[in-house]
């Protein structure tokens, strides 16, 4: 199997990550990837021709083999990889987005197209909630299909064809459980890391947010004051002087005395 168009992706990626994005990006390079492609993939590599049961009745091992592995676990591994590594593509996408958006504008809409902010900050935080329900996902699943996380050397199975209960040998027990447990260690430590990527990103875009209003508030003080500075004193005291004086006053205004009345009246 070709992993070139994973490699790829990861690598794209890698330009976008942050600093524990790119430890996780070493994890999977080195203690997954390549532990799959040089040594872990060789030791599945005949199982079910490995697999025999102290019978030779036709079908019966068949049978006993599907029962214990339904899925062949160096396959469930594969696709795990493919998995985690797949929500990484969409980071890659977003950016292409963004490049492809500036060249139909014909104009800079972006700082930098690859700068974590807005909609790619998003972006970034989707996938890793992917990876991390990808990791949990995979290991309840290896759980649940093969009983925990042991590989025994002997396996009971009464399945039909098989006459009776027969005793089925696993090729390889100690060294499957070894590169299980080393599957398990690694998808541990990585979701680990998504947790911790993922809460530094939430923190450092908290902070960052909280540090915009600030800075605007003290701006907007700033503007405030400088607005203050620059009004006359003498007009301020003006104006304060004019409103005081423009209180309503009342007057007591005296009735006309009856001597001003005309002299018909008086005589009357």
């Amino acid at each position: 199997m070709s992993w070139g168009f994973l490699r790829d992706i990861l690598s794209g990626v890698n330009k976008y990550s942050t600093g524990i994005g790119r430890i996780w990006l070493a994890i999977v390079f080195i203690f997954r990837l390549l532990v799959y492609v040089v040594a872990a993939e060789h030791v599945w590599k005949d199982e079910q021709k490995e697999f025999e049961c102290n019978i030779r009745q036709p079908g019966c091992e068949n049978v006993c083999f599907d029962h214990f592995f339904p899925v062949s676990q160096i396959r469930l591994w594969a696709l795990q990889l493919i998995m985690v590594s797949t929500p990484s593509l969409l980071v890659v996408l977003h950016v292409a987005y963004r490049k492809s958006r500036e060249k139909r504008h014909k104009q800079k809409l972006y700082k930098n197209p690859g700068s974590m902010d807005g909609g790619l900050l998003f972006t970034y935080l989707i996938s890793l909630i992917f990876k991390t329900g990808f990791e949990i996902g995979f290991l309840v699943l290896f759980y649940k299909l093969y009983g925990g996380f042991n590989v025994p050397r002997l396996v009971k199975c009464d399945m039909r064809p098989c006459p009776n209960t027969v005793d089925c040998y696993i090729s390889k027990p100690t060294e499957k459980k070894v590169f299980l447990y080393f599957v398990v260690v690694t998808s541990c430590l990585c979701i680990v890391l998504n947790v911790s990527e993922l809460s530094y990103l939430i923190f450092k875009y908290t902070i960052k947010c909280c540090l915009q209003r600030y800075d605007k508030k003290v701006q907007t003080m700033k503007s405030e004051c400088q607005k203050l500075k620059y009004i006359d004193p003498d007009e301020t005291a003006r104006t304060a002087l004019f409103h005081s004086n423009a209180s309503p006053v009342l007057v007591n205004t005296p009735d006309k005395p009856e001597s001003n009345l005309p002299t018909d009246e008086r005589g009357g």
